[in-house]
C-alpha cells in the first residue's frame, strides 16, 4: 500500500462515530403521555428509560423500598414511592399503575385503565383469589379426571 492510501485509510479511521448526533436526529418529537395520580400530573417519557427496563427485571422478586424508589424515579420522580405510600396506595394499585405505564410509554393508548387493571391481575391469580387463567384450566377443574383404562373392551 502506498504512503498516499495509507493517509485516506487515517482521514476514514478518524471519523467518530456520532452516536449523540444520529439519536438527536432520531428522536420523537412527541411528548410523553400524561397521567394524574393523587391530584398530581405526571408525564410519562416517550420510551422507557434503560434504568427502569433495568430495575424491572433485577427487582422481580425484591420487596426493598429503595429499590422500587429507584426503578420508579426513572418515570415519575425521585418522591413518588414515598408520595404514593403516604397516600395509602396497595401493592395492586402500583402494579395496575406500572402495567399501564409501560405499555403507553411507547404507544400511547395502547393499553386502558380497566385493561391494565385486568392484565395485573391475570399475571397475580386474580383480585380476590387464584382464577383459572385460561379455558384449558377451567373446564380440567370442573371435569375432573376419567379414570385411565387398559384399553381392553
Amino acid at each position: 500500500m502506498s504512503e498516499q492510501n495509507l493517509g485516506q485509510v487515517d482521514e476514514q479511521l478518524v471519523d467518530v462515530a456520532d452516536f449523540d448526533a444520529f439519536f438527536t436526529e432520531q428522536a420523537e418529537q412527541r411528548t410523553g403521555v400524561p397521567l394524574k395520580l393523587y391530584g398530581r400530573e405526571y408525564v410519562l417519557p416517550t420510551s422507557l428509560p434503560l434504568l427502569f427496563t433495568l430495575q424491572m427485571e433485577r427487582l422481580k422478586d425484591s420487596a426493598d423500598p429503595d429499590d422500587i424508589r429507584k426503578m420508579l424515579a426513572s418515570l415519575f420522580g425521585p418522591d413518588a414511592l414515598d408520595e404514593w405510600a403516604a397516600r395509602g396506595m396497595t401493592d395492586r394499585q402500583l402494579g395496575v399503575v406500572l402495567v399501564w405505564s409501560t405499555a403507553n410509554c411507547r404507544r400511547p393508548g395502547a393499553v386502558s385503565m380497566a385493561e391494565a387493571a385486568r392484565l395485573y391481575d391475570e399475571r397475580e391469580g386474580g383480585a380476590a383469589g387464584k382464577a383459572p387463567g385460561n379455558r384449558a384450566e377451567r373446564r380440567a377443574k370442573s371435569k375432573g379426571k376419567k379414570p385411565a383404562t387398559s384399553g381392553k373392551r
